[in-house]
Parts: structure tokens; sequence; C-alpha cells
């Protein structure tokens, strides 16, 4: 689930209806939206198609779950991926709200309980791929759902594969159009990070979105330093990288299989637990991986850009690139992946003029392997050329990624982002640089001449520079050059990037081919004539990154990760679904052992608070006094500790005191819910916290007594009161609403 980047609603906007509200403290521990996030939200439950473009970790998904909770009928969320789903289903489930998924890797026992959970009306939402939504039974089953209405609306996640002008243009994508004329009366809303203005039209049009309210977020990431470095030793630079990011994930970018298991292992020798991902790995091995990184087992995985449109791991604190990208929105969906808890984080792309050949070649090869036409090549050559022309510009990245996407960038302070290594004064001028390159071009041209038969790589180049005795360059004569250790004095990795920017600038030109080799270009003449110069960048060593922001103590909050850690193999999810890391850090500054101090935190909702507030608290004192910390910091004095506070009864106020009372007279769940217009979940909600409150004798009323007696026995046998291994022991029998006031029964009558 997508981590929402909350703050107050602009006095702008309208106020938030206290229902909203309430359901955004409840299952998310937020007190407010963003301003696109309430407008998205308003036209969700006045059942206006939208159009959001909003970037990775803004808070999408949150727009489309928080509406099914307050008008009460389901709806249908269309996701690419089984991964994507099930860790978004995960997540939900871990915050009571009802949500499925159905896919091929489920059984079919499993299969049958979600279709009638949604038969019954039980679910908020219900994910789908665009295949399996499409097949006829499945509109049936959907048409009679609800009481016969069908969806209320449909969600179209990934809504970029739609457009036939988009980085991944899926044909599935296009026949989602045919539910328009299956369901009519549905609202369709269409999510995306990544589309420029001419994608978001063509999303409109082909989804038939009527009159649809468009809300268009700023692409530009200020959390993200970009930085672009030339690449000379790939599994040295990378390993450098990686270790100025230790307190969390890293994600390294591959074009190939063999590139990823290469760097993986390169890794592995340096020290650095690293695993590789790519699609020639088996599933088991697959899912091996990406369970390893969510329950954050595993921080560093080298992959190909299969990995990572499932993981919504939130403390990704740098993403690199090893080759270049294919497109600027393969680019900014990648980079995407870092910092989604609004933390700094740092992306580096290790540039190679080289890259781009080897691009080229793969589209060339896939082309004609699978008969693509000619014009659809050379789009993939257009968004390649763009990608390029993103390394090698000497302008701000942001104000790049932002243009390219439509937008004015205006920067935090006026000529500076402050975040990227442009803007950082990160990129030097190679001292005598048109010195340089005239000696690296006349290498080239004796080489030339002395071995017309032949042309070199650039590796070739530089050991003769460098006068290397390598067999290769004395069975060639080429220590006989006058250019011959020419520039001996200079790194290889300098005199390598140099060679790749010669390229970059038009003055050498790389043949293509499985070996690629360097020959002057018609502009080199000029540059060795002297009637050009040229200015070599060269990177200064960057700035290791900080946190930013008020301090918070480093030991606390990597106690708190391996408690988060464990938490989440205990509750079988994800570990950033049990917190993210800013909501650690902001444990780890003002140290929580009281409920009002530990409520506070961003991301603690109630249900979080119930369920994992006393254990967090109790682990936080006894840090604390083993280290000598103050805790509480900021808190209120007085309140009580974390295990009385979270019992102490609160008035309920609104259409909560309209439920309370229906329920007070007996009134089953369905029937209050139709009453106040509230969801059923959150009426089940109602009446665990009323059971709390007022300690009823019996819940027969609500509960059958059958399952009441299954719920204690089975939470016995795991000697635990987890709601989620409980479902799933009883096999989806009791739902998680009911499992709920089972519990908080048994603990109001506990002392007795």
């Amino acid at each position: 689930m997508d981590e929402p980047l909350i703050d107050d609603v602009s006095s702008s906007s309208p106020p938030l209806d206290e229902a909203v509200a309430d359901a955004l403290r409840r299952h998310w521990g937020f007190e407010s939206l963003r301003p696109m996030q309430a407008q998205a939200v308003r036209a969700g439950l006045e059942r206006r198609d939208s159009l959001l473009v909003m970037p990775t970790g803004g808070g999408k998904s949150l727009c489309f779950q928080l509406p099914p909770l307050l008008h009460g009928r389901l709806t249908v969320v269309v996701s690419p991926l089984i991964a994507l789903m099930k860790d978004q289903v995960d997540g939900l489930t871990l915050n009571e709200y009802p949500a499925a998924c159905l896919h091929g890797g489920m059984e079919l026992d499993q299969s049958n309980e979600v279709l009638r959970r949604m038969a019954a009306g039980e679910l908020a939402l219900l994910y789908l791929a665009p295949e399996r939504l499409l097949q006829p039974w499945m509109l049936a089953k959907l048409a009679a759902c609800n009481n016969r209405h069908g969806p209320w609306a449909f969600a179209i996640d990934e809504a970029h594969c739609i457009s036939q002008w988009g980085h991944d243009f899926r044909t599935e994508y296009r026949r989602l159009a045919e539910l328009r004329e299956a369901f009519p009366h549905a609202a369709f809303h269409a999510f995306t990070a990544t589309a420029t203005p001419r994608v978001q039209s063509d999303i409109v049009a082909q989804l038939q979105l009527r009159s649809p309210e468009v809300i268009i977020g700023g692409f530009d990431r200020p959390n993200l330093t970009y930085r672009i470095v030339p690449k000379v030793d790939l599994p040295e630079q990378a390993a450098e990288i990686i270790r100025r990011h230790d307190d969390g994930a890293t994600i390294i970018y591959t074009i190939s299989r063999k590139g990823a298991e290469e760097l993986a292992a390169s890794l592995v020798r340096k020290r650095i637990k690293a695993e590789a991902y790519h699609a020639g790995l088996d599933a088991e091995e697959r899912r091996r991986v990406q369970e390893r990184f969510s329950s954050e087992e595993a921080d560093v995985v080298v992959a190909t850009v299969a990995f990572g449109m499932g993981i919504d791991r939130s403390n990704v604190r740098c993403v690199i690139h090893a080759e270049l990208p294919k497109s600027i929105e393969h680019y900014q969906q990648e980079t995407g992946r870092a910092g989604r808890d609004g933390l700094p984080s740092e992306c580096v792309l290790l540039y190679s003029g080289a890259d781009v050949m080897r691009w080229r070649q793969v589209m060339q090869r896939g082309a004609e392997e699978q008969g693509t036409p000619p014009e659809e090549l050379r789009r993939q050559f257009g968004f390649l050329d763009e990608v390029q022309r993103y390394a090698t510009a000497g302008r701000c990245r942001h104000e790049f990624l932002a243009s390219y996407f439509g937008q004015r960038y205006e920067p935090p302070t006026p000529g500076s982002c402050g975040a990227c290594d442009v803007c950082l004064g990160e990129l030097d001028t190679l001292p005598d640089s048109t010195e340089v390159a005239r000696k690296i071009l006349a290498c080239v041209a004796r080489m030339a001449q002395h071995t017309p038969d032949l042309s070199f790589g650039a590796a070739h180049i530089v050991s003769v520079l460098r006068g290397s005795k390598q067999a290769k360059v004395i069975e060639y004569g080429h220590d006989t050059l006058s250019t011959y250790g020419l520039l001996r004095a200079m790194e290889a990795s300098t005199l390598t990037s140099c060679v790749n920017q010669l390229v970059d600038m038009g003055y050498l030109r790389r043949t293509e081919g499985m070996y690629s080799t360097l020959m002057l270009a018609g502009k080199a003449w000029d540059v060795m004539r002297g009637g050009v110069a040229v200015q070599f960048a060269t990177p200064k060593e960057p700035a290791a990154q900080t946190a930013g922001g008020d301090a918070y103590h480093q030991g606390c909050f990597e106690m708190l990760r391996r408690l988060r850690s464990e938490t989440a193999r205990q509750q079988g999810v994800a570990a950033y679904l049990i917190f993210s890391d800013a909501s650690l850090q902001a444990m780890a500054r003002s140290r929580p052992t009281r409920a009002d101090t530990f409520a506070s935190i961003t991301g603690v909702g109630q249900k979080k608070l119930e369920e994992f507030g006393e254990r967090f608290c109790l682990a936080i004192a006894a840090y604390a006094s083993q280290v000598g910390l103050t805790t509480n910091v900021g808190g209120t004095t007085g309140a009580k500790p974390i295990a009385a506070a979270s019992k102490r009864r609160e008035p309920a106020r609104g259409r909560k005191a309209d439920s309370f009372a229906m329920l007070a007279r007996g009134m089953n769940v369905d029937d209050v819910a139709r009453a106040t217009g509230l969801a059923p979940s959150t009426v089940w909600d109602h009446l665990a916290e009323y059971v709390t409150q007022e300690r009823p004798a019996t819940v027969a009323p609500w509960i059958d007594s059958h399952a009441y007696e299954e719920v204690v026995v089975t939470a016995r046998s795991l000697r635990g009161e987890h709601l989620k291994p409980i479902y799933e022991r009883l096999e989806g029998r009791v739902g998680y609403g009911q499992i709920r006031v089972i519990l908080s029964h048994q603990r109001a009558h506990a002392k007795e």
C-alpha cells in the first residue's frame, strides 16, 4: 500500500465529513488528507469519474480505498500484478479493512470464499487483473453482487498501461472500456504515477471517462537526491553507494538477467548481502527473494525491471541504475520506489554511453523476433534518446524531470533544487580537458593508421594511453605509437569516463555489434586542430546522506526496526506494513511509553494502538532505561501507561453515537449499516468498541454461538489474539469484524 504523505487540508478545501475523518483515523492512523487526496476522495463519494496522476509514494491507493468504507458498496481495483494485489490486501487486512483479491495462484476453496464474501456484501475492495475481470463468468458474478446493482466503482491502477503512448502499454488494458457497457452506472477512476500530458489525454479517451475530475499532482519528489555518475568500476561503485545507506534498503536495476546475477555475486564477495532477482528464476525463488526483501531479512536486491512493482517497502533509501533505463517513465517509476515514506533517499544512475547501444541491440532483436512494426521501434528509440539526453545534460535533474512531464519546476531556493549533483556542485570540470581530449582522439587516429583493418574498444585505448605492457598492446605494436603513455598519470577510471563522454559529445562513434569498438566521428578533427574546446565533467565525492529534520536516537531506531521485523514475521506480513521508517523515527525521537505519546505518532491509528502499542512502548521503556534516555518527549504529563490508557472510554459522537444506540437495542449489523449509511465493516468496529465499553453479558444478538466458541478455542490454541492467524485457521468461516467483537467480549469479562 502506498504510504500517504499527510498534511492539513488547505483552507480552501471543504471540510472533511466526520465519517471520513473517523475512518481515516481508525484504519490508517492519520488526522487529515492532502488536498489532492481529499479532492479524489470526494469524487469517489460523489460517484464521479476521475483521473489522478500522482508520483509514487504520494498516497494514490488511499484515494480508492477510503470511499467504499463510507458508501458501503464494492469497488473493483484493476491491478496488473499478483504481488501488488496480495501486498495491498495484506496491508488492508492488518488494518481490519474488508478487502480481497482473486488470482490464478489461489486454491479453489479460497477463491470460492472470496466470491461468497463479495456476493454477501462483505467486501469494500476486490482486486482483479484485467484478464480475469473481463471473463464472462466474472462479469456475471459482479453484476449480481451488492443487491444486484453491481460495483459502485472501478479503480484502474497503473492506468498508463492503457495508452499506446505510454511506456508500458498492455493490450489487455484496452478492453477495459468494455466495462462501460456492462456497468453503465459505475464510476471509473484512473490512477497512475507516470503520465505525460499526451498519455493523460489518451487515458481519458480510452476509458471513456465522463466529465472526469482531473487531478494532476506534482511529479517532483523533493526528498530524492538524483546523481549521474560515470560508470567505471560497477561493483566497487555500487558497493560504495550501498554502504552510505545501511539504515535502509537498496534496489539496483540492470538490463540483463546475467548482469543481475554477476553484480549480486560481486557484492557478496565484498561482504554485502545482495540477492539477484529476474524473470529467469523459478517462481519459488522469486517469491523467496520478494518475501525476504519485504520482511527486511534482505536489504539489497539486484534486479531486472521485473522487480519492484509489487513491492511497496517504504524505507528503500537508495535506487541504483547500474545501466541506463529505457525511458524517462521507467526511470521515474523505478526511482520512485525510493523514499516512499517521505524521508531523504538517493537515486544514482551509473552512466555509460555503451548502455545506449546495448539497449538499441536489445530493442532491435526483440522487434525482429516479435514482428514489431517499425513505428513502434522508432518510438522505443525515442524514449531511449530522452534518457540519454537526461544523463548527459548539465541542468538540474529535478527541473528536467518536471518539464518532461509537462510541469514547471519551482526550486526551493532560487536557482538550486539542493538535491541533485548539478545543483549541489558535485560536478567539476576536469583540468586541461581540451588537451586530454586531443590526446585521446589522436590515439584513436594513430591506431587506425597503424592497424587499419582493426578497431578497438575503450579499454584498449585507455591501456595504450596509460602505457600498459599488456600482451595485446605489445602484439599489435601499439607500444610504438607516438601517443603511447601520453596520459599515464591519469587514473584509468577518469580516463575511461573521458572516452565515454567523447562518444556522447559526438567526437567518437561506437560501432554496433556484440563487441563494440570506437572510431573517430566527423567533428573529432575540429578538436584535434584546436578549433573546439572540450569540457569533461568529473564528479566530486558525494556527501553522505542525512535523515534531516529533528534528531532521533539511532540506537532506539535500530531496536524498533528489529522489533518491527519480529512482529511482521509473527503476523505473516511485510515489515513496512506494521509501521513505516518515518513512524519508527518519530518513536525514536519522542520515545513513547504512554498512550498519549504513542497515539500521537503519525501512522498509529486505533487498530495499531490496540494491536501493537503495548509491545512497542514496553520495548522503548526497557531500551530507554538501559541506555539512560528520557521518554515521552513532548507528551502530556500524568497520562496513563499504554496498557491502561488504551482501554479508556471515549464518548461516541455523530453517526457513531447513532450506531451505539441502535446496537444497544440489539439491532443487527446490516440493519444498523443501512440506517446510518455506514459500511458494515465500520459498524462491526463500533460494535467491538461498544462491547469493550458497555461489557454486555452476551453478544448473542450479533454472534452465532458456534462461531463464538470456534474463535475462543482457536485463540487459545494459537496463544494469541492476532486476528489474521485466527481468521486463516478458521479458513474464513468467521469474519474479521466478528472475531474482533468476540475477542473484545472475552477481554471485557476476563477479570470478572
